[in-house]
């Protein structure tokens, strides 16, 4: 099969388009026939070299994917059924999406319905699973509160919107280039704040006791504690991202009285769990609640050019892969 190898860590370049063997079936893992995968920051930071020792090389990364079944195992799937992946290893401790074929375990696999396109599909298993597991249950947010998402035009941030006004939330969503602003407007975001990191004061403004909740996918201290700080008694910070590129921390926050703190990792993503959050999903885009949020679609061939895009922040929406 044809995959993209990385045999140390570096640059785009570090991904090598290879002619590798087609993995074999082993008990309880699922082999999948690759149809379309999202890319994603952690595969940057993993390209780069920033995953240390929880990544050993060779290594095919990518963390999610959507396809159909290629060989069940003993599963009990079928051949042809199409599934989604995230997590669970995936590009990590063992071979990735950005390939042909992918062998995952058969816990990880979600067998869903749709009538979707690979690439609208394709989109969605992180990016959604990231954004409900922090909004509906890290952060428990409920209908008609206020929430503050920050970096707002990531993928997550624009799945989280998406989330928040179906629930008839108001929202509040922070860029850092004025040029965004009518995306985010575009978006159903209520309010935008251009800003680097400071917003609790401008917060005060639109809502003077505070918000509810903040979707913190910076991650940096600076911005936490400014998020912390932009909260309502008894709000809460849900951090969900790291695109600050800060992830190491050996400070604690000075939280200010009654706002809580917590965090929502993907790590987390089972079969059990995602499979029934990703149906509903997926049934909310095909019939308009959601969006896909896809920004640009990239062929296989084409893999460069796509984390050229996102790493040079040029995207504002999920950035997908198609095979043929």
């Amino acid at each position: 099969m044809k995959a993209y190898v990385i045999h140390e860590p570096g640059s785009i370049e570090a991904l090598q388009f290879e002619e590798i063997p087609t993995p074999k079936v082993k008990p309880g893992w699922v082999l999948l026939r690759v149809k379309a995968f999202g890319l994603n920051r952690a595969e940057i930071m993993t390209r780069q070299g920033h995953s240390g020792e929880a990544v050993p090389w060779p290594r095919v990364i990518g963390i999610e994917c959507v396809g159909e079944v290629a060989d069940p195992g003993d599963s009990g799937l079928q051949v042809g059924q199409k599934v989604a992946t995230a997590m669970g290893g995936l590009g990590r401790s063992h071979d990735g999406s950005y390939a042909e074929y992918a062998l995952v375990p058969a816990t990880q696999v979600m067998p869903i319905a749709t009538t979707l396109s690979w690439e609208d599909f394709g989109a969605l298993p992180e990016m959604y699973l990231t954004a409900w597991g922090v909004v509906r249950e890290a952060m428990d947010i409920q209908p008609g509160q206020t929430v503050l998402v920050r970096a707002a035009t990531s993928s997550v941030g624009r799945a989280a919107i998406d989330i928040l006004k179906d629930m008839d939330c108001t929202v509040i969503a922070t860029t850092r280039k004025e040029a965004k602003r009518d995306i985010l407007l575009e978006a159903r975001a209520d309010h935008v704040l251009v800003t680097l990191v400071e917003t609790a004061v401008s917060i005060r403004d639109i809502v003077p006791d505070g918000v509810h909740g903040v979707v913190e996918l910076v991650g940096t201290q600076e911005t936490i504690m400014d998020s912390l700080n932009a909260c309502t008694k008894r709000g809460i910070v849900g951090i969900v991202g790291f695109l600050g590129y800060e992830w190491d921390y050996d400070w604690f926050p000075w939280m200010p009285s009654t706002v809580r703190l917590t965090r929502y990792s993907s790590e987390t993503v089972t079969g059990k769990w995602g499979t029934a959050v990703l149906q509903e999903v997926v049934r909310r885009v095909e019939t308009g609640r959601y969006r896909t949020n896809r920004f640009q679609t990239f062929p296989f061939s084409e893999l460069h050019a796509a984390h050229r895009m996102m790493e040079e922040n040029r995207a504002t929406g999920k950035l997908v892969v198609t095979l043929d």
